[in-house]
């Protein structure tokens, strides 16, 4: 039977937690970075992000840690058929810190931890058949619970005729041969720990280590002579990670010297964090090992794999999709901080961001948007009633939106912190798409809402809230003015990207100036030069098709993984929005609309005067968004009839 994995990989799992302050020491950590760790899980993810299809088995604790490691692989497209709940045992957790180049402390919290537990149990043979190769590590054959699951996984996968891999990935904490404030020791000799990984040499099909790994596997203190001692026990292909190095492959017979190897080329480049770079580079080798390429260039990806990792600061997070490695290889180091490329950062980012969870709406958004502050407050105050009750009128929008989307995918929402937190708070993981806006309302220049630090503000922010910004932008403008909002908006793509939230820019032009067919697209074309590359663009209508093309042509010039565009409504009455809707629908880079007053204007005014009630003013919302669904629905579908037709 072919395999419909390409490998399972099999042991630790754990919820890293980095300390974010840069050389400092881990006593003085304020604020961690959560981020799926663990060898075998790293590596499993790693090869997902290659293009392999990967599979893990491990065991995660019934609780919030261990559901955001089952949650975080399959946003990363792992397998989990093999990741087993344990109701009595905790998730394991790691803190890591980045003292400097050479010193990284760690401690490891896995007192009785779930994936500890692992044992032969656990490991289905039709599961462990179904991959072309099994990854086994070295943790796992330091208990006899978990070396007898690891065992009886190699046991199956030589029976189907499938590839034994082992990673060494030696932790002398890990053995018990050092204590809790030794994580980050790499090297301690043990000849009992050499007997226990002796033992699984000779079942192995490609063993991969570092120089003092390969030291502990062989139990002799010197890398040349390790590999021999290796190679008398296996005939298994041998990798030597050898740091700055690269690597060396020694596929048969060890040669006189460890530079005789089969190599690939090295990069050198900044090493900011070493932890997980080895599992980065165990997941390039099987890209390229279980595809059938040369040694050479299965030593390509793995060094390049590293390279990436060392160059950032988390592990598993911060690894390399196959689209910035193809794009690494081809370009080489640019910059020795591999983390400081711009070109490499917005591949990066653009091809990992669904990673945080959440609704990304890459198929497409049709949002209620009433994120309006200025506006409700006019409307509140002609009325006579109190701004408060604002909230409450938001939440009636959320249960809105929520029955027209009717659990279906592609609806959003634009909901502010201001008058919105309840009904940001209801709309929370109910599969809403969801926008917040950063702008002080009306303001040109553009300014921030609250002032301060826009850090400050999204950090507290759910991850996976896509940042709105409207700004009020004529390419006419006088220069001073276009300067000081082109760096308003190059601040927050900044914030951003840092602190890794998703961006939408609203441009609207027509207030402050004429508009023709290149307008808008002057406006894109400009903000990308600059380097601003939102993931969404919220766009007013266009005068004709042909303007529709000029901004199509420009997004996909300068960032063709773009999300795409929404189009937005300016009070325009439904009859004016079908029209645009239809105008715009051929575009392909259109993916819906967000669109707020022709919605919510008259059943605020009628509910804030206190003419009707709650459910009659939800229901007049939720009948005017069907209707716009509706009408947005059927130009695409009209688009898509006719595109055939043509065809």
């Amino acid at each position: 039977m072919q395999p419909s994995l390409d490998v399972i990989t099999i042991g630790r799992s754990s919820v890293d937690l980095y300390g974010q302050q840069i050389g400092g020491r881990l006593e003085d950590m304020a604020s961690f970075s959560k981020a799926v760790g663990g060898c075998p899980a790293n590596i499993a993810i790693g090869a997902a992000r290659l293009g392999l299809k990967s599979g893990l088995i491990t065991r995660v604790g019934d609780e919030h840690m261990g559901r955001f490691i089952r949650e975080q692989l399959q946003r990363e497209g792992v397998d989990v058929t093999g990741v087993h709940t344990d109701p009595a045992r905790l998730t394991a957790l790691v803190l890591l810190g980045v003292r400097d180049e050479h010193s990284f402390p760690l401690i490891f919290y896995r007192d009785n931890c779930a994936d500890g537990a692992l044992d032969a149990s656990d490991i289905d043979p039709a599961y462990v058949a179904s991959a072309a190769a099994i990854v086994v590590t070295g943790t796992h054959f330091a208990r006899d619970n978990t070396a007898s699951a690891q065992y009886r996984a190699i046991e199956i996968a030589k029976a189907a005729g499938r590839k034994v891999c082992f990673d060494i990935d030696y932790r002398p904490n890990l053995w018990g041969l050092a204590g809790h404030g030794a994580g980050e020791e790499r090297y301690r000799r043990s000849g009992a720990v050499s007997a226990l990984l002796q033992k699984a040499l000779p079942h192995c099909d490609l063993i991969v280590g570092t120089e003092e790994e390969m030291m502990i596997a062989g139990g002799v203190d010197d890398p040349l002579a390790a590999l021999r001692a290796v190679r008398a026990l296996s005939a298994a292909t041998l990798v030597m990670k050898r740091g700055p190095m690269g690597c060396a492959v020694f596929p048969g017979a060890i040669p006189a010297s460890l530079d005789e190897g089969v190599r690939g080329p090295g990069f050198p480049v900044e090493v900011f964090n070493v932890l997980g770079a080895g599992d980065a580079f165990m997941a390039g080798f099987l890209r390229g090992y279980l595809r059938g390429e040369p040694y050479e260039t299965c030593c390509a990806f793995a060094n390049a794999g590293g390279a990436f990792a060392v160059s950032r600061l988390l592990c598993s997070v911060e690894y390399a999709t196959f689209a910035e490695m193809q794009h690494f290889l081809a370009t080489g180091v640019t910059t020795r901080a591999l983390r400081k490329d711009a070109a490499l950062n917005q591949l990066h980012w653009a091809t990992t961001r669904d990673r945080f969870g959440g609704v990304h709406g890459g198929d497409g958004v049709m949002a209620l948007a009433i994120d309006h502050r200025a506006q409700l407050e006019k409307i509140a105050d002609d009325a006579g009633a109190p701004r408060e009750k604002i909230n409450k009128f938001k939440e009636l929008a959320v249960d809105a939106a929520l029955q027209v989307a009717g659990g279906r995918p592609g609806f959003g929402m634009l909901l502010d912190s201001t008058y919105g937190r309840e009904a940001l708070f209801r709309a929370e993981g109910t599969g809403l798409w969801l926008g917040r806006p950063v702008e002080e309302p009306g303001s040109r220049p553009l300014d921030f809402e609250g002032g301060g630090s826009l850090a400050a503000m999204l950090v507290d922010w759910p991850q996976a809230h896509v940042i709105k910004c409207l700004c009020f932008y004529h390419p006419d403008d006088p220069a001073e003015l276009r300067a000081r909002q082109e760096r308003e908006l190059l601040r927050l793509a900044d914030a951003a990207r840092a602190l890794s939230r998703p961006l939408l820019v609203e441009i609207i032009a027509s207030k402050h100036g004429a508009v023709d067919a290149l307008t808008v697209a002057r406006v894109l074309s400009r903000l990308y030069s600059l380097g601003i590359r939102p993931d969404w663009w919220k766009l007013e209508a266009q005068g004709s098709e042909a303007a529709w093309q000029q901004i199509a042509a420009v997004i996909g010039e300068n960032d063709p993984l773009c999300r795409g565009i929404l189009l937005l409504g300016l009070e325009a009455p439904e009859a004016e929005l079908d029209a645009a809707f239809r105008q715009a629908a051929p575009c392909d880079l259109v993916k819906g609309f967000a669109v707020g007053r022709t919605i919510f204007a008259e059943p605020a005014e009628q509910w804030l005067q206190g003419r009707i009630d709650d459910a009659a003013a939800t229901k007049l919302m939720r009948d005017s968004f069907a209707r716009l669904v509706a009408m947005w629905q059927n130009a695409r579908a009209g688009t898509l009839v006719l595109q055939k037709a043509q065809s």
